[in-house]
């Protein structure tokens, strides 16, 4: 073999040799996790709040740096606990800028990430940094390229006006997030104006007040204190929601506003998630909605959430109501032969929904039920009381005899085109329901039925 072949060789296989040293053996010399005090030190002085790290590393190709158990812990003002914890954070670090002696992060990906956020009735967010000596604008990690999230959680509270605890208000588990252009800096700094950060979230169970979603895929923008959830894509109570949530953290409370597109929501799964909500109606439910509203520091932080609405619900029952029994009743006649099956079920219930000051009402409600027709309006307390106030038309929609037609009208209904109507009211609770006649189709809190 000639010599300087030879020397080639020997040439690549100490380059190679020093090669898988410089990946494999120097960063075990470096021994980066001697510097976790002062990294801790320094991101303290940066954020103002007490940080933990469990363990440090660094690999190379690309050039990582490995943050095991990190904690940062709630500043001062608020109770004792972390606002964050991460398993496990890879920080890739730019080649470029680590020669001109800066240290610029290409990307982060957080394993395991649990975050609570929580806000003080005073205004400020426990992951801002108000008491913080240095300025927002130099903490470390800037602007990043690419966020990326495995297995994480949120979770929303805000404080009572006594600065306990309060309940939590939105949740979110089995989080996977891709964003991109994040500004960690704007995030922290409350005077931010920028976009701070767009992407993908993807999320196993996500639950907003009494209201869960499963696996609920959507896009995701943060932006100058406002984080916004669009196109919107969950499975809610065995039908589909589609819509946009977002939230304004920028005032003294928190605010939300929704929009979502109902289709199939089995309405007896829904109504079990409210406190005594169980066993009140069934049937499938679709249609659209609005909401809006503040979260209030308060032990019901969304009690004063308005909005408006159009929903139909299909084949279903209202047990409490017995509204073909309790009708039957009040007209002193009980053989309708179809009006006196299955008393308490319904084919179709089509109304628009109206809620404020704690209570929904509506304006036209069409019940189409077996053997009895309703068109009605009223309104329900939504406080916890359960207080009712509805009246409307009802119409038996099968002619009778002239027997039955004579005792009926003699009681109070009256007859058109052959069928029977007479007018009602429904007072006292949701549990305990009260049926009363109505004034007449003078009344004018009487709805006329136009069929």
């Amino acid at each position: 073999m000639p010599i300087r072949r030879r020397t080639s060789l020997i040439v690549v296989g100490i380059a190679t040799i020093l090669l898988l040293a410089f990946f494999f053996v120097v960063p075990a010399l470096i021994r980066v996790d001697r510097y976790r005090p002062d990294v801790i030190s320094y991101l303290q002085e940066k954020t103002g709040k007490q940080v933990e790290i469990g363990r440090l590393a660094l690999t190379f190709s690309p050039i990582t740096i490995h943050i095991d158990q990190i904690g940062v812990k709630n500043p001062p003002i608020f109770p004792a606990g972390y606002m964050v914890r991460v398993a496990r954070i890879d920080a890739e670090l730019s080649l470029r800028a680590l020669l001109h002696r800066q240290v610029v992060i290409k990307s982060l990906v957080l394993e395991s990430p649990i975050l609570n956020l929580t806000s003080d009735p005073d205004g400020p967010w426990n992951f801002e940094n108000p008491q913080s000596k240095a300025s927002a604008n130099t903490f470390p990690l800037g602007l990043i390229s690419s966020v990326k999230i495995n297995r994480g959680a949120v979770i929303a509270s805000n404080l009572l006006p006594s600065d306990a605890a309060g309940p939590v208000f939105f949740e979110a588990h089995e989080i996977s997030c891709e964003l991109q252009e994040v500004n960690v800096a704007g995030i922290l700094n409350p005077s931010s104006s920028s976009m701070d950060g767009r992407g993908s979230l993807r999320a196993g169970l996500v639950r907003f007040g009494s209201v869960e979603a499963t696996n609920l895929d959507s896009k995701l923008r943060l932006e100058s204190r406002h984080v916004f959830f669009t196109e919107i894509k969950a499975q809610v109570y065995g039908g589909r929601a589609v819509g946009g949530l977002s939230f304004d953290l920028s005032g003294k409370n928190a605010s939300f506003k929704t929009d979502a597109r109902l289709s199939g929501i089995n309405l007896a799964q829904l109504l079990a998630a409210f406190p005594s909500g169980g066993g009140k109606m069934t049937g499938r439910m679709e249609g659209d909605v609005k909401l809006a509203g503040e979260i209030a520091h308060s032990l019901r932080p969304l009690a004063e959430i308005r909005g408006t609405g159009h929903v139909t619900v299909r084949n279903g029952q209202v047990p409490s109501l017995k509204l073909n029994a309790n009708l039957m009743k009040l007209a002193h006649f009980n053989d309708l032969g179809p009006a006196k099956n299955d008393p308490s079920s319904f084919n179709v219930i089509t109304t628009d929904l109206e809620l404020a000051d704690q209570r929904i009402s509506s304006r036209v409600i069409d019940i189409d039920g077996y053997g009895v027709d309703v068109d009605g309006s009223g309104s329900v307390s939504v406080s916890g009381s359960d207080e009712l106030n509805y009246r409307g038309l009802a119409e038996i929609t099968t002619k009778e005899s002239f027997f039955t037609n004579t005792v009926a009208r003699l009681s109070g209904a009256t007859l058109k085109d052959g069928k029977l109507q007479f007018p009602f009211r429904i007072g006292g609770t949701i549990d305990s329901p009260v049926f009363s006649k109505g004034k007449g189709d003078t009344d004018g809190d009487a709805v006329q039925n136009q069929r």
